[in-house]
């Protein structure tokens, strides 16, 4: 696991792993994440590996755009209505996958119960955001802890956590010490006329 501060050079780096089926820490508006390429089933298992995520919880997608994101989920006007109001931010929404997606990999594959859904993000955080851009394609994003620990705001609390395991993040970004802060707000429009709260972060709808 390598460590580097960000910057221009670091940034490069961080997609040529990711490009390379590599798992990258970077910093988001709510904590640091896990990042790597949601089209590549090699990835998305290390990633879980990694993490120790249950196969069952799938991940949610980052988008550079509502356009990019419109290509992979089932539109309508209440996700229209929210996004406006909210995105890019700490929100994320879940509807049901097109059936002409191009492929994505939210879980390990094989996977016997594959998701009919898909959780999209689009970040206001500006490293978030321009690694999504410059990358060109979905990736995950997700809290960049190992399951059922605490939420890392630092490169320091990352490195403790996965210090001694035998599967690690390949890169830290370091943006140094974010503001401890909630997690996104899970909004469900998976089912047609309804909008179900999955998890109230620090958004309130």
């Amino acid at each position: 696991m390598r460590l580097i501060a960000v910057s221009p050079e670091a940034v490069d780096e961080a997609l040529r792993v990711l490009a390379t089926g590599g798992v990258v820490v970077h910093a988001t508006e709510t904590c640091y994440g896990l990042a790597c390429d949601l089209r590549n089933p090699a990835a998305v298992a290390r990633l879980f590996a990694i993490k120790r995520r249950p196969a069952g919880q799938p991940v949610s997608a980052l988008f550079a755009s509502l356009e990019n994101a419109k290509r992979y989920v089932e539109w309508n006007d209440r996700a229209q209505g929210l996004a406006s109001d909210n995105l890019p931010g700490p929100l994320t929404l879940i509807l049901p996958l097109r059936k002409d997606a191009p492929p994505l990999f939210p879980t390990p594959s094989p996977n016997p119960n594959p998701s009919p859904n898909l959780g999209i993000r689009i970040s206001s955080h500006p490293l978030a955001a321009e690694l999504a851009a410059r990358f060109g394609h979905p990736l995950s994003t997700t809290s960049a802890n190992l399951h059922g620990e605490p939420s890392p705001y630092s490169a320091t609390e990352i490195v403790r956590q996965f210090q001694g395991n035998d599967l690690q993040p390949d890169l830290i970004l370091d943006s140094g010490e974010l503001p401890p802060t909630p997690p996104s707000t899970i909004i469900d429009l998976s089912r047609t006329g309804s909008a179900q709260t999955r998890r109230q972060g620090g958004l309130s709808l």
